[in-house]
């Protein structure tokens, strides 16, 4: 099992127990914990797991989403007095025992939001209970927390929710609480779309482990290449356009290989049914998003994607496009190989002297099949610029590639 995760000093990414790079291939299940039977829990994971996901973003304690909302599918809610967070309810914490240890079996780590505070910090959240509770409750949950689930190493737990909290005293006291309790816990933040999550906290939150991005479609590459330079600190693509939500397959697969070829050490999907567990989900498990990050995964491993970092600005000399259309590579450390995403037919112009021996050979891979072609013309001379036109559309219809170069 590779849990327990590690932050190390000088990594982009965390590590397993063991040493060894861990690429967080991320689901977004927010209300797994609420909607689902034990039963439907088993499904979901088998599934995710067969798929190739490691990962999944769900709310501890669910305000909105959710049929029976605040109580599980069970009945049970997570306060014995409602809104009150120091009178949690055995019943209720048991079942997500049950639930994280059975993620944990899987090895899945869990990224877990204790208090979710929902969008503009309105009914979607808790953050006005938090208000009404005051940093001295919210500490004592965090101290509950930290020691219900110290020996779970299988979680990170992920602060804020979808809303940048002006008084962020409420955030700091349940991490407080947890680092009380639970010391060798990690911890992240998701904030506001826009928001990096390092930056918003700024350079104090010596607390935060794991940086995220939350993007539009349109401003992945430009979040990473911030996040990447600003600091060494792992950072994720923690949520970007849901599919069925704003994204098809094709702009599933460029959010991820934009973020990870921009620096990031993994990326989490939404999809519209499967987030909240509406009564259609179990259709939404075999998406084409879905079948997309199997094959993401796959490549990525193939590629030995800890052993590459984004390219030069002179690597893509004419071709990169801008928003959603920009066009993403990642050289290895060895400068042996390079990838590039391009999400949609074009012509390029690359710096083929940044893979650096005499002969360089090209493949076109699609990235809905995984399927590999040589390019025309491969091996190129290494000591100039070549010209790449992408093929027509992919087998799924569109007109995304990733282009391979490797030199001898």
């Amino acid at each position: 099992m590779a849990f327990p995760l590690r932050k190390q000093a000088g990594q982009r990414c965390l590590t397993d127990r063991t040493g060894q790079p861990f690429l967080l291939q991320g689901d977004a299940s927010w209300s797994l914990l609420v909607q689902l039977t034990r039963d439907d829990v088993e499904l979901y994971l088998a599934d995710r797991q067969r798929r190739g996901f490691n990962s999944l973003l769900v709310n501890l304690i669910e305000h909105k989403f959710s049929a029976n909302v605040p109580r599980n599918a069970y009945g049970e809610a997570p306060f014995l007095v409602p809104g009150n967070f120091t009178s949690p309810n055995e019943k209720y914490f048991a079942h997500v025992d049950w639930v994280l240890q059975r993620a944990a079996e899987r090895g899945f780590v869990v990224l877990l939001a204790p208090s979710y505070q929902g969008y503009a910090g309105g009914g979607e959240g808790w953050y006005g209970e938090m208000r009404d509770s005051g940093a001295k409750r919210l500490q004592t949950y965090g101290r509950y927390l930290g020691m219900r689930y110290r020996n779970l190493t299988n979680i990170i737990w992920v602060h804020g929710g979808d809303f940048n909290p002006p008084e962020r005293a409420l955030t700091q006291a349940i991490v407080d609480g947890m680092r009380e309790t639970n010391p060798q816990a990690l911890h992240s933040f998701h904030g506001a779309r826009g928001t990096a999550a390092r930056a918003f906290l700024g350079k104090d939150a010596s607390w935060l482990d794991l940086n995220t991005i939350y993007t539009d479609e349109n401003s992945v590459v430009a979040a990473a290449a911030t996040e990447y330079r600003s600091s060494p600190l792992p950072f994720i693509l923690i949520e970007g356009r849901y599919e069925g939500e704003g994204a098809n397959e094709a702009l599933v697969r460029t959010q991820a290989y934009q973020a990870m070829l921009s620096g990031a050490c993994g990326s989490l999907m939404g999809n519209k049914l499967i987030w909240p567990f509406s009564k259609e989900w179990r259709s939404a498990l075999d998406s084409p998003g879905a079948r997309s990050m199997t094959r993401l995964r796959a490549l990525m491993d193939q590629y030995h994607w800890s052993e590459m970092r984004p390219a030069p600005p002179l690597f893509l000399v004419e071709g990169a496009g801008s928003g959603s259309r920009t066009a993403v590579a990642a050289v290895s450390i060895n400068g042996r190989r390079a990838l590039v995403y391009v999400p949609t037919v074009r012509s390029m112009v690359i710096d083929t002297t940044f893979v650096g021996a005499s002969h360089t050979k090209a493949y076109w891979v699609d990235p809905a099949s995984g399927l590999t072609s040589v390019v025309m013309g491969s091996p190129f001379n290494s000591a100039k610029r070549v010209s790449f036109a992408t093929p027509p559309v992919n087998s799924s219809g569109y007109g995304d590639w990733l282009l391979l170069l490797e030199s001898n």
